[in-house]
């Protein structure tokens, strides 16, 4: 409850409490403004304002008795006022300590740096005891080290600049393989479109038979057709039956039948016609004689 209490009053004027956006006065709604110092960032109204500060240059905050300037008064809040102080510090610290991993010796020096070069930004954005002292470190800095910085700076844009070619260069490439991809699609259904009307025509007797490339396009599918007549190659394709698998010893040929061979296959019947009545003559007799056998045997 009084953590609520505490962030209500944030939002209310640090003299006379109204709140943001109050319009229990009828000719004007409440305006705060926040004094965005970094030991402070209280909010005020505007009547309270113009009231200090028409006796006097500056006035005392009554709750962190932080100095209320005007020149330090914002309609923003304190977050994003140290937000951009935070990246305009950064940018104007990191272009002069500008060196990189390679320029040490080890990971751990590097690290170091890197350290202090936020060090230095933390006291400048908060307004620390050694602020004015970071400042002058930086100037002295810059100073000594300026053609080293020079240096590196071309090198970084030099990196920064073919960073961006190799963008632009993706960007071409993405565009090119989508124009293509427009251009095969529109192909693909004029292909289509074709295909439908020739055939269509060979129903009505209009023609004997779709074209031969229509039809290998339709086999062999329009995308592969139209990619295999864009390389320059034959559109009409020779299909190849598979091979029979031969087996383990290779491919052999029927023996001739000598005549013992063929005298115990016309013996057996193998020279008889199916529907010959000598051969249904010889399937009767063996019939009868297996019959007459199992009597036999069973006597």
């Amino acid at each position: 409850m009084d953590d609520q209490e505490n962030d209500d009053d944030l939002f209310r004027c640090a003299i006379c409490g109204v709140a943001e956006g109050d319009n229990t006065n009828l000719t004007s709604q409440t305006n705060l403004q926040t004094n965005a110092t970094v030991r402070c960032g209280h909010m005020f109204c505007n009547s309270c304002i113009d009231r200090e500060l028409s006796r006097r240059r500056e006035f005392p905050c009554p709750i962190c008795n932080t100095p209320v300037k005007k020149v330090t008064l914002s309609t923003r809040s304190l977050d994003d006022v140290q937000c951009e102080k935070d990246t305009s510090w950064r940018r104007r610290v990191m272009k002069v300590f500008n060196k990189i991993e390679s320029d040490f010796p080890n990971l751990l020096e590097y690290n170091n740096y890197l350290e202090e070069v936020e060090d230095i930004i933390f006291s400048i954005v908060n307004e620390e005891a050694n602020a004015e002292e970071c400042k002058t470190k930086i100037k002295a800095y810059e100073e000594a080290h300026r053609s080293a910085i020079v240096i590196r700076q071309s090198q970084r844009a030099d990196e920064e600049r073919a960073i961006q070619d190799r963008i632009a260069s993706e960007q071409r490439e993405a565009e090119r393989r989508k124009r293509e991809w427009k251009e095969e699609e529109a192909a693909i259904a004029k292909t289509k479109r074709k295909f439908k009307q020739e055939s269509a025509e060979v129903l009505l007797g209009e023609r004997e038979e779709v074209s031969a490339e229509l039809k290998a396009a339709q086999m062999q599918g329009y995308r592969n057709e139209l990619k295999r007549q864009r390389q320059g190659k034959s559109s009409v394709t020779n299909f190849v039956s598979p091979r029979v698998r031969e087996p383990d010893g290779g491919m052999k040929r029927e023996k001739k039948l000598d005549r013992d061979l063929y005298l115990k296959r016309q013996a057996a019947g193998g020279g008889m016609k199916a529907g010959d009545l000598a051969s249904q003559e010889r399937n009767w007799n063996e019939a009868v004689s297996t019959l007459f056998e199992r009597i036999m045997v069973q006597q």
